[in-house]
């Protein structure tokens, strides 16, 4: 049994519905008038979200870039008065090097 057996009456395979489906397709396009300014209408709009999305990301960097630099800030005030171990006087112990 072939293809052409199995569907049918000629005429009710799939280049039929292909071939109606295009033909809808076609009388629905004809059907759609695009407004003379769609374009510049839509293609504004674009702009205007992307600048949007632009400033909200240079905000957003900006203002984690100053909270982490805060924070910084707020961490190293927060050490000890007194000396550490580093600044302790304990260079002169260490041995030097030779040459």
């Amino acid at each position: 049994m072939t293809h052409r057996d199995a569907t049918g009456a000629r005429g009710t395979g799939p280049d039929r519905t292909e071939r109606e489906l295009s033909e809808a397709l076609a009388a629905l396009a004809e059907g759609v008038r695009a407004a003379p300014d769609a374009y510049r209408t839509a293609r504004g709009e674009w702009l205007r979200r992307e600048r949007r999305r632009r400033l909200v990301l240079a905000v957003l960097i900006t203002v984690v870039f100053a909270l982490a630099t805060l924070i910084g800030l707020w961490v190293l005030n927060q050490t000890p008065s007194h000396q550490g171990v580093v600044f302790s006087g304990m260079a002169h112990s260490l041995p030097r090097p030779t040459r």
